[in-house]
């Protein structure tokens, strides 16, 4: 099971929140040199997105410069003020583009020994030391996809050898990348699957493939076990 978080980029600009619509309206007006026409492309009335303009331009200034037609005909043309708003919109949109696409694989399995807040949860895809609540039994072990590392088999190190205590092999089946961020999926054992989020520069010192064989680690601290509701009858 994965568990997806969605988070939307947005500009706050006093009053006013500059969002992917406000972008796409000032993208189609750049692009079309006309707010008629840029209305019409984006399928929305020219009364709203004019209305919209007015209340982006009382926040931050003239964002459109109207031209009277002529020999060489009218238009609407972007300030910089606006093309200054979608170049921070679109950096704000990357950076936040690896939080957007973190997920949790989750395992449900059964506490085995425990050692303080640490405890040794039987899973489909083996044991995995986590933090788990006191005096569970039947849990689902969490964990999110920006903790967990991928290596070469070849070179990944043994489970004493590192921090990163929990240590599975498994296969490459899926990578999404994005700007900045390839989202990996792994399949550990028969059916069961974990995600990955790391760099687009570590996947490709990886050679990243489907079909690829590659070692996942993480950290015990970075597994979280959350107690049953069934093991609250127990």
């Amino acid at each position: 099971m994965t568990i997806e978080k969605e988070y939307s980029t947005k500009l706050a600009v006093g009053e006013v929140t500059i969002d992917r619509r406000d972008i796409e309206m000032l993208d189609a007006i750049d692009r079309h040199g006309s707010m008629h026409k840029a209305a019409e492309q984006l399928g929305r009335s020219y009364a709203r997105l004019q209305n919209r303009v007015v209340e982006i331009e009382d926040a931050v200034g003239p964002i459109t410069e109207r031209q009277r037609g002529g020999s060489g005909g009218g238009g609407t043309t972007l300030t910089q003020t606006a093309h200054e708003l979608c170049h921070q919109f679109g950096r704000h949109e990357a950076e936040l583009d690896g939080v957007a696409r973190v997920t949790e694989s989750v395992f449900p399995g059964t506490v085995q020994d425990r050692t303080g807040e640490l405890a040794t949860v039987e899973t489909a895809i083996g044991s995995i030391l986590a933090l788990v609540p006191d005096g569970a039994h039947e849990v689902q072990v969490t964990v999110r996809s920006d903790a967990v590392v991928l290596t070469d088999p070849d070179e990944a190190p043994s489970a004493d050898e590192t921090s990163l205590r929990n240590q599975f092999r498994g296969t490459v089946m899926a990578l999404e990348p994005g700007e900045a961020i390839t989202g990996v999926t792994v399949r550990l054992g028969a059916d069961s699957e974990l995600q990955a989020l790391i760099t687009n520069a570590s996947s490709s010192r990886l050679g990243l493939e489907v079909g690829q064989s590659i070692t996942v680690s993480f950290k015990a601290t970075a597994a979280r076990a959350i107690r049953l509701e069934s093991d609250y009858s127990a």
